[in-house]
């Protein structure tokens, strides 16, 4: 089961589930994707290779996490893990304009490609086990996500 022990039972449990996000009933991926506005706030002041360096961090970190937690669950993608969904939307804030109309549409656009999981991410899901398959899916969401705003990006700023 997991709760509040098996949370704060192992840092590796505690990084895979969001920092308690993962626990929610309802909508965990969606809680741990808005995770990803603070954390990408404390780090938006930097420099974008050391938000980069931060990020590529997180996403190693959040493979191995993944992979001890989803194998102590003994499930493969447990809806409780949401590291990768973090991790994706930080890459995607990273690269965005940093306004409230762009963070919105970006979230939504996220949020849509992670769920439906249309190809090529779906056979990226399905090709890759552990913590790597577990945080590589969510990584592969980000893209048309960001294809998309950088296709409005263009189209606001036609001359």
């Amino acid at each position: 089961m997991v709760d509040i022990k098996f949370l704060i039972g192992s840092f590796w449990h505690l990084l895979a589930l969001g920092f308690g996000s993962g626990l929610s009933k309802k909508a965990p991926g969606t809680l741990g994707s808005l995770i990803a506005f603070p954390l990408y706030g404390l780090i938006s002041p930097l420099s974008i290779e050391i938000q980069l360096g931060f990020v590529v961090t997180l996403f190693f970190l959040g493979i191995h996490a993944s992979d001890i937690t989803s194998r102590r669950l003994k499930l493969k993608d447990p809806s409780c893990i949401v590291i990768d969904e973090i991790v994706a939307m930080m890459l995607i804030l990273i690269f965005i304009e940093p306004d409230a109309v762009s963070f919105v549409i970006a979230f939504i656009l996220f949020r849509f490609f992670d769920i439906k999981k249309p190809f090529p991410i779906s056979w990226i899901e399905k090709k890759f086990t552990g913590g790597l398959g577990i945080m590589l899916d969510d990584i592969a969401a980000a893209v048309p996500c960001l294809i998309i705003m950088q296709l409005f990006y263009i189209a606001n700023h036609a001359v």
